[in-house]
């Protein structure tokens, strides 16, 4: 088998190329074996590269889409489905509408509106779910991955794992400054997911004053090829649902809020998240925003006895 495939290059969450965080996308993917979509996504390099193939007929969706990081498949991944969407969008003309994709994580709505003259797609995330807060052995193992010490972590808020469909380590903190300049112990924290069976920690500080972002964050999740993330909805998202759950947020059905991320690693991006809840909690989750293309790789797959390859032509 030899293949050409084209990988564009997107990066969501901002309007400027090398901004936000960068995501390949591959619309044409139907029939790719997943050793070809491993050898792709490792080629590329990215946090994670999407590949988006049609439903089979009959389905109650439109799409299939499955997003690999350079090591390993994981269920769902926020900047990755927004990025896509904003390139599928474009190459179909699209200005508003709905798509539904299979994921990892289950059917997911996408949502695409313009908004001032520029695209803007928001992904309904899966289910909330909360495991219940770790221990003193457990929070005391992460700090230390993180370089962080007890007196770091926020007042009255847990170490916890929230999930919307790819759960995260929530690790609120006080100070922008300590986030911006972490140093994590990735062997530590690769081991100890394996441990807890989490693969990613997002640490957080709450902005004050007149910041437009409520939230500042960051992402680390080397059990996965990822030692930093630069803006996550597999972060942000969950972090909604947990500041919902512990009256952060408003007690308000709808609340919608900015997060930033990617400062530390000069990739800025700004995230929308909007929590839906009722009377027994948070229970939808949406991140949003926009994205840019960044460039465009044409990679030639090759199949020699069922050894796949991928080079960039």
């Amino acid at each position: 088998m030899t293949r050409t495939i084209t990988v564009f290059l997107a990066d969501a969450f901002t309007t400027e190329p090398g901004k936000g965080n960068r995501a390949g996308v591959v619309l044409d993917a139907e029939g790719l074996p997943d050793a070809a979509m491993r050898a792709v996504a490792a080629l590329v390099g990215v946090s994670e590269t999407a590949f988006l193939s049609p439903a089979p007929e009959g389905a109650d969706y439109d799409l299939v889409q499955r997003y690999f990081t350079p090591e390993v498949e994981v269920p769902t991944c926020g900047h990755a489905t927004i990025g896509s969407h904003f390139v599928r969008a474009r190459a179909l003309g699209m200005a508003h509408g709905r798509v539904r994709i299979m994921t990892g994580a289950g059917v997911l709505p996408v949502d695409l509106e313009t908004v001032d003259g520029r695209l803007k797609v928001t992904m309904t995330q899966g289910a909330v779910a909360f495991t219940p807060p770790y221990g003193a052995e457990v929070r005391e193992a992460i700090l230390a991955g993180l370089g962080l010490g007890p007196g770091d972590l926020a007042d009255g808020l847990p170490v916890q794992e929230v999930s919307t469909g790819h759960s995260k380590v929530m690790v609120p903190i006080r100070s922008v400054a300590v986030l911006d300049g972490l140093a994590p112990d990735m062997a530590a924290l690769r081991a100890l997911s394996r441990e807890i069976g989490c693969n990613g920690y997002f640490v957080f500080v709450l902005n004050g004053g007149q910041d437009p972002c409520l939230t500042s964050g960051r992402m680390f999740a080397p059990a996965v090829g990822i030692d930093e993330d630069p803006v996550t909805g597999n972060g942000n998202g969950p972090c909604g649902a947990y500041l919902s759950r512990y009256g952060v947020l408003p007690d308000q059905p709808v609340v919608r809020y900015l997060g930033r991320q990617g400062v530390a690693m000069g990739s800025e991006g700004r995230i929308e998240v909007t929590v839906t809840r009722d009377s027994n909690g948070p229970h939808k989750v949406q991140v949003g925003g926009t994205a840019v293309e960044a460039g465009r790789l044409k990679i030639e797959l090759s199949d020699d006895n069922g050894n796949i390859s991928a080079t960039i032509l």
